[in-house]
């Protein structure tokens, strides 16, 4: 991947984390993409959570 895919993916990570209402920590390099999930009110993971990492896992992956 390149900078153009990771963006874009990147994108797509930020249009469900706005429907969700829940936003992640992204950090976007050339080509990697991390994200973490927590919910600072409680000092740990939530349903919430896990259901925004299930929607993230269901973005296609860019190609190489």
């Amino acid at each position: 991947t390149n900078f153009i895919n990771a963006l874009n993916f990147t994108n797509k990570i930020g249009e469900i984390a706005e429907s969700e209402q829940h936003h992640p920590n992204i950090s976007l390099t050339w080509g990697l993409v991390e994200i973490t999930i927590y919910t600072h009110l409680m000092d740990g993971l939530t349903r919430s959570d896990f259901i925004l990492a299930a929607k993230i896992n269901q973005i296609p992956l860019p190609l190489k």
